[in-house]
């Protein structure tokens, strides 16, 4: 137990009955029985399915538009060569990364200011409203067009994912343990694979549904891409109850709404563990509590509590680094990944000229692709991270990609006339993006920021991403064609060779984050003396009936 300037913190907790005016107030809370939940518990499950669900239909309609894009160009551009213009087909994929870097910042600012609970879930209501919208925009008629109907509701479905990002990594991250935290994350982000994964089978299915009417008019293809989107809100309407349901987590309602009495009942629904009213509480316990309520009033002002703890160099270089790092991942990984029917093609995944075919075998690749590379990814992440740590996984990846990506630049011709040998690097990438820094730049966001802060912070460094994806969204439909005729692609060598660079600058911004395997939220925000509001504090020893107290 140790004291500076009077006040004495005990790992963040904080008891709203326990006032410097009454010292011998009893907690009733301890979240140290949070870290002790080492079993897979029913609410565990539960919010793996509420937030992993979440991110199942953000990666579906992210991706999906990959695979429908193509079908618009054969309904709508017909007098095209059936393809959308460069300026029309970078606005309609971008135009969702805008939304969800507003929907990024807004959520994760609404989730600090008002809590878990009253926000989370919103988020998913307005993806429900944007797919719906985006598969029921009118054809082509006088005014508006079916493309910038479904460009605006592409921004609106945006802002709804952009939201889904800090408020479940959040939301995720206090109620895990120290031991299960990063692979809980790392299963919601997962999601994402399997989100791209089922994009391409559906489209697959509902294509050969139509295969006979697509193949005598290809205007089917107009109902063809509409299917694929709507069924987006199938998982997400199954799961908005539970997101509205969802208590409030206890680590914010301790530490923000200093509220014991629903941090206990949020305990208690998580652990099936409840403190008696009348349970003992040691000296120590009363002392470190006294102090965590006198800081209390200081985090009730968000905005003076954010400014305040990044006002220092040691907690503002840890936001660079969250930033930066996603924001150089999201400009390689989103410019592939929404731009992937590029390299599908370079490497042979064509038809025979055919609306179907081309769609079929663009389709197809995709689908290999996830099977391959893209879905095992994260799973090695999920079974690794907490063995390996968040940095290392990180450092590995961006290391690898930075070869791979160098590799496939300087012989993209070569490997052209080679094709497993093109597929084997390209699927390589794709796993070392996901068991690298794909998943862990939305973990470690979720654990380095105290609880008042974390949610605005996730939400700043996973928007410096987006700002990266929308660069890459814009910048290489442009980059590509450098050089050569259009639809040729002459400068996607070099392309690729600028990711190999950027991908070397996510190594070097890696340096600038801490590792969190194997500690607590607590742990991490003080391990670096620094409270919350900004002031230095010396972290104590703190005896086991402290962190584990004792109730008879």
């Amino acid at each position: 137990m140790s004291q500076s300037s009077g006040d004495t913190v005990v790992r963040g907790y904080t008891h709203k009955d326990l006032t410097l005016e009454q010292p011998l107030a009893k907690p009733k809370v301890s979240l140290a029985h949070l870290e002790e939940q080492q079993s897979w518990s029913w609410f565990t499950i539960r919010t793996l399915i509420t937030s992993g669900t979440g991110f199942f239909t953000d990666a579906y309609d992210v991706f999906i538009i990959n695979l429908v894009v193509p079908m618009l160009g054969y309904v709508y551009f017909k007098d095209n060569g059936n393809h959308l213009p460069p300026a029309t087909e970078g606005a309609l994929k971008g135009m969702a990364s805008f939304g969800t870097l507003v929907g990024q910042l807004v959520f994760g600012y609404l989730g600090d200011a008002y809590g878990r609970k009253k926000i989370y879930g919103l988020e998913l209501l307005v993806i429900i409203v944007g797919t719906l919208c985006c598969a029921m925009v009118g054809s082509n008629a006088k005014g508006a067009t079916a493309i910038q109907y479904l460009t605006f509701w592409r921004f609106i479905l945006g802002f709804g994912i952009g939201g889904d990002y800090p408020m479940s990594a959040t939301v995720t991250s206090e109620w895990a343990s120290a031991e299960r935290r990063g692979q809980l994350m790392s299963i919601i982000f997962s999601m994402q694979g399997i989100g791209n994964l089922m994009a391409s089978v559906v489209t697959l299915v509902v294509l050969a549904c139509f295969k006979s009417a697509i193949i005598s008019d290809v205007n089917y293809l107009d109902i063809v891409w509409r299917i694929c989107i709507g069924v987006g809100c199938i998982p997400a309407v199954s799961t908005v109850y539970l997101r509205l349901t969802m208590p409030e987590s206890p680590r914010y309602a301790m530490d923000v709404e200093n509220d014991v009495e629903k941090a206990n009942d949020a305990v208690a629904r998580a652990t099936a563990y409840r403190v008696d009213s009348d349970a003992a509480a040691t000296t120590d316990e009363i002392l470190a509590n006294q102090a965590a309520v006198a800081n209390a009033k200081a985090s009730r002002n968000h905005n003076r509590a954010f400014m305040e703890y990044f006002s220092r160099w040691e907690n503002l270089k840890i936001l660079i680094g969250t930033s930066m790092t996603w924001f150089l991942l999201d400009i390689a990984f989103y410019g592939i990944s929404l731009n992937q029917s590029y390299v599908l093609n370079a490497m042979g995944f064509t038809g025979d000229g055919t609306p179907f075919n081309n769609l079929w075998r663009t389709t197809l690749g995709n689908l290999t692709v996830s099977c391959l590379g893209f879905v095992p990814g994260y799973w090695f992440t999920v079974f690794l991270i907490e063995r390996m740590g968040r940095k290392t996984i990180q450092f590995m990846g961006f290391a690898m990609l930075t070869i791979l990506f160098v590799i496939l630049s300087a012989a993209f011709q070569q490997l052209r006339q080679i094709v497993p040998l093109f597929i084997a690097i390209f699927t390589l990438a794709q796993f070392f993006f996901n068991f690298g820094p794909n998943t862990t730049t939305f973990v470690v966001p979720g654990e380095v920021f105290p609880t008042r802060v974390r949610a605005t912070a996730h939400g700043i460094s996973a928007a410096s991403g987006k700002l990266g994806a929308i660069l890459a969204t814009f910048g290489f439909n442009k980059l590509v064609e450098i050089g050569g005729k259009p639809g040729e692609h002459a400068f996607l060598p070099e392309v690729l060779g600028i990711f190999a660079a950027i991908m070397a600058l996510g190594f070097l911004f890696t340096f600038l984050i801490p590792e969190t395997k194997g500690m607590s939220l607590e742990e991490i925000e003080h391990r670096g003396n620094i409270k919350a509001n900004g002031e230095p504090i010396v972290t104590p020893t703190l005896a086991p009936e402290v962190l584990h107290p004792h109730v008879d």
